[in-house]
């Protein structure tokens, strides 16, 4: 048997029990108490960070910033919006909102926004809810206050990307919605939500919305349209009416049934506004915004002078001035006429007044990414290339069809998709990127090719008496996108002779006491590098002339001559202070410098060209009596309260600053003057091509080497027009495209003078009319030139010479004499034919030769008696310097030639003459 032992244990020794003690429900309680109370602490110390950290409420402004502008006409009518993607916004107050949209938001957005304070309570307490139960917390509880916080203050709430971002503008934006319903009414606060909120397609506000999908205003929307736009706001892309109608088709429907859950509309009002087809007709709104988006040459030009005049008339930066044309709310008013527009616009558009056999020229961009990655970009000249190396040798952009064009812009495509194109190309394209060699698979990024009508033209019209411009033409054909190509206002060409009259017979008339009928040779001359003037024409040389001749016939050597002895200077400043901004005194290029202060200014002859609008201002000038005024495309600006920002209406302190007197009245007057001949005598350049109906014209043509430019700018007592023409690639005009300037410029101002009144330039004092010798051009010696001519002349500066060639004639080769003594000599002729009729009778009866031999005797004795009678009658005549008279001398005495034509009783002029004799007066 075996047995066990165990030792028996230590009285005095305990084991140690191990086991937990399980903590009392106190000190749980009290544990997380603690906890709860830190985790709280910590929630309120972050809560009194962001709280403190929000934005000062006093410094807030929930008000639109931006908002668009608008070009309006002279009676305030909007004709073009002008706003940035993030400022096409009307501002509307809430009395033009209709209830039933006001009420179609609220019923989507905010049902209880008229009895909360600001945040709704049991909206974010239900939008928990649904997150915890559905693990997702997409359901928003922002009120309409919250979201005008959003919109207005945290702007940048779009870009946030972490829940500490989201989380902390959400506090900050409900404690200022807090604070905001303190300090504004309800309707204040949906008033400026109603003008903030993003309802898609860049429109802000309901106002700028309903413009743009309905194409009214907004208090002329229905309960159908309301609902559109309030289903928007959640997510203006997804819910867009133009780009998802379906979409928006879904979130209207829910907004329908809430405003009836609500009372807002009753269930048929429901159904009536769910059955109509309001996406065609916002589909066939989008079609007409789309078709009147691109702004006009005017309206392009007119921004452009905008920004310029707000930056230096007002100190504005670019940024600034920028931005205050596009979201600065600001009303312009522009100065455009609408008729004379619609004229200019129909001739340009109308192929009779252009050259026949149009062709297109091209410009082409196009963007290809590589399978690597890589992009290349390519341009005109790389088609050039492309197409003479491939297709047509002689291409240079320009094609006779679009048909060519588009094939020519696809074959380039082509060959590069498919890797073939020329080494040219593939340099050009490795400039910005390596060649790929599975160019097969590149794909296209973009492409543009735009075509415009050659030979091109532009016009403008400024009424001169204001310096308003009332219409202008940037290009010929469709015009296809805003703020483009402005050929009236940003392009620079040569003005050929036109310029002669700024530049040369401006300054010889005004500041060197010319006069028209100052005389210049004709003649062989060079300018000062030996370089032979020609004349336009070719023609021979004819030796002297005058000015007025010069102008009127444009003869380029008298130009040259005559600013050569002015100074270029004095020509370069006259041309300068008439608007001619691009002239250089000094110019660098290439690193050869230059200037215009030399004999070519003459002939217009200069580094960079005109525009046609200053070009146009200048010859304004001297159609309004010397006064250049600014050429304005606006009269006043409007900001978004009424306060006047810029005002250039006539009488206005800006409107004096932008005009000044470059010459004198009477200058301009003799320039006119001088300038009608241009048009209406037959050695003008202009005779027979120019004309405005009845309206006396005064202008001058111009042309430039090789007829790449050819230029008429004239003007009537109303309106100052100048029209250009030439290739946009300054390709030489060929024999039937060198006129068209002319037949547009005729076409546009016969129209735009058909109703207004016949009338003449006027004169003004100071302008005085002498007799010139032809010969000489000096002051006629009276009764001793032989041919002579009327000048005018401004008053002092008539030659005081008179003709020294020739000199009075004598009094008496002006043959007069008194009727009495016509009768007696009739008398006289009669009693002789009477004797000699009866003399050959009695011959007749008379056979003897005795008797003839007597009768020839009796005759010559009755002659000589008669012969004697008539001496001794003469003795008792006065004498003939009595008799004689000038010719305004008594009204009973005749001249020569009309006692012949009255005596038809007289034989022969002879036989007058011979009698005349015996009285000392043949």
């Amino acid at each position: 048997m075996t047995e066990s032992f165990h030792a028996a244990p230590e009285p005095d020794k305990k084991q140690p029990e191990k086991h937990f003690k399980r903590p009392s429900l106190r000190s749980v309680l009290i544990t997380a108490g603690i906890v709860a109370g830190v985790l709280l602490l910590i929630f309120l110390l972050i809560l009194w960070y962001l709280v403190a950290s929000a934005p000062d409420i006093d410094s807030v402004t929930v008000s639109p910033e931006e908002s668009a502008t608008y070009i309006c006409d002279q009676e305030g009518n909007p004709l073009r919006k002008l706003t940035l993607s993030s400022s096409n916004r009307d501002i509307v107050s809430l009395d033009q909102i209709p209830e039933i949209l006001q009420e179609a938001v609220i019923a989507i957005e905010d049902e209880r926004f008229y009895s909360h304070g600001g945040i709704d309570l049991k909206g974010i307490s239900r939008a928990l809810w649904r997150g915890i139960t559905r693990l997702s917390f997409s359901e928003g509880a922002s009120t309409i206050t919250q979201q005008l916080i959003k919109n207005s203050v945290f702007t940048e709430w779009t870009s946030e990307t972490s829940f500490w971002d989201r989380f902390s503008r959400k506090i900050q934006e409900q404690y200022l919605a807090l604070q905001l319903e303190n300090r504004m009414s309800k309707e204040e606060i949906l008033e400026n939500y109603l003008n903030t909120i993003n309802l898609g397609a860049g429109c802000y506000g309901v106002q700028a919305a309903s413009l743009r999908y309905f194409g009214k205003d907004v208090k002329e929307l229905t309960l159908t349209e309301a609902s559109v736009l309030a289903a928007i706001p959640q997510n203006p892309t997804a819910y867009n009416p133009i780009t998802n109608p379906e979409k928006n088709q879904e979130r209207r429907e829910i907004v329908l049934d809430y405003m009836e859950e609500q009372g807002y509309i009753t269930e048929a009002e429901k159904k009536g506004a769910l059955s109509s087809e309001i996406y065609n007709e916002i589909a066939a709104q989008d079609e007409i915004y789309e078709e009147t988006s691109v702004y006009s040459y005017y309206e392009d030009a007119l921004i452009d002078q905008v920004i310029d005049l707000l930056i230096e008339e007002k100190g504005y930066s670019s940024e600034q001035a920028y931005r205050a044309v596009f979201s600065g709310g600001l009303r312009i008013f522009s100065a455009q006429d609408s008729e004379i527009q619609e004229i200019c616009d129909e001739e340009f558009l109308n192929e009779a007044n252009f050259p026949a056999g149009t062709r297109y020229g091209i410009d082409y961009a196009l963007s290809i990414q590589e399978p690597d990655g890589t992009v290349s970009h390519y341009g005109p000249e790389a088609l050039r290339s492309y197409v003479r190396e491939n297709l047509d040798s002689t291409f240079d952009l320009m094609c006779d069809s679009p048909e060519t064009a588009q094939s020519y812009a696809d074959a380039f495509r082509s060959s590069l998709l498919s890797g073939a194109a020329s080494e040219e190309e593939a340099d050009t394209k490795e400039s910005e990127a390596s060649q790929s060699e599975e160019s097969p698979q590149a794909s296209v990024l973009g492409e543009r090719l735009t075509l415009s009508p050659q030979p091109q033209a532009s016009a403008v019209i400024i009424e001169q008496e204001t310096g308003l411009v009332r219409a202008i033409v940037g290009g010929r054909g469709e015009k296809t996108a805003s703020l483009t190509l402005n050929r009236a206002t940003e392009t620079t060409r040569q003005p050929g002779s036109t310029f002669k009259i700024p530049a040369v017979y401006a300054p010889a008339l005004d500041a060197r006491d010319k006069t028209l009928a100052a005389l210049y040779d004709n003649e062989p001359y060079a300018y000062e590098d030996g370089t032979p003037v020609s004349n336009w024409d070719l023609s021979d040389y004819t030796g002297p002339v005058t000015i007025r001749e010069a102008i009127t016939r444009s003869i380029n050597v008298v130009a040259v001559r005559c600013i050569t002895e002015i100074t270029p200077r004095l020509g370069f400043e006259y041309a300068e202070n008439m608007g001619i901004s691009t002239l250089h005194e000094t110019y660098e290029e290439n690193g050869q410098r230059s200037s215009d202060i030399i004999q070519p200014l003459a002939l217009g002859g200069i580094t960079q060209g005109v525009t046609n609008l200053e070009l146009c201002g200048a010859y304004a000038s001297i159609a309004d009596g010397g006064v250049y005024r600014q050429p304005l495309f606006f009269t006043k600006i409007l900001d978004r309260n009424g306060n006047v920002v810029l005002d250039y209406e006539d009488g206005s302190e800006a409107s004096s600053r932008k005009s000044r007197r470059v010459m004198k009245e009477t200058t301009a007057y003799l320039l006119t003057d001088a300038m009608k001949d241009v048009v209406s005598q037959k050695t003008g350049t202009a005779y027979g091509a120019i004309q405005a109906g009845t309206m006396p014209v005064a202008g001058k043509t111009g042309t430039t080497s090789s007829y790449k430019d050819i230029w008429f700018t004239g003007y009537t007592p109303f309106y100052t027009c100048s029209v250009w023409g030439g290739y946009d690639n300054n390709a030489s005009l060929q024999d039937g495209e060198r006129s068209y300037n002319k037949t547009l410029w005729s076409a546009i101002m016969t129209r735009v003078h058909e109703t207004l009144p016949n009338t003449d330039f006027s004169r003004p004092e100071g302008i005085v009319t002498v007799t010139l010798c032809s010969r000489t051009h000096l002051p006629a010696v009276e009764d001793g030139c032989p041919e002579t001519y009327k000048e005018v002349f401004a008053k002092g500066t008539v030659p005081e010479e008179e003709c020294p060639l020739h000199e009075p004639k004598p009094e008496t080769e002006q043959i007069q004499i008194y009727p009495d003594i016509l009768e007696e000599l009739l008398t006289e002729s009669e009693s002789e034919k009477e004797e000699e009729s009866q003399a050959e009778e009695e011959s007749r009866t008379e056979t003897s030769s005795e008797f003839l031999t007597e009768t020839e005797e009796e005759s010559l004795s009755a002659s000589e008696e008669t012969e004697s009678e008539t001496v001794s009658e003469s003795e008792s005549l006065p004498d003939s310097s009595e008799a004689l008279t000038d010719s305004e001398a008594s009204p009973q005495t005749e001249t020569l030639p009309e006692l012949y034509e009255d005596s038809e009783e007289t034989s022969s002029l002879d036989d007058l003459l011979g009698r005349l004799g015996k009285y000392g007066l043949r």
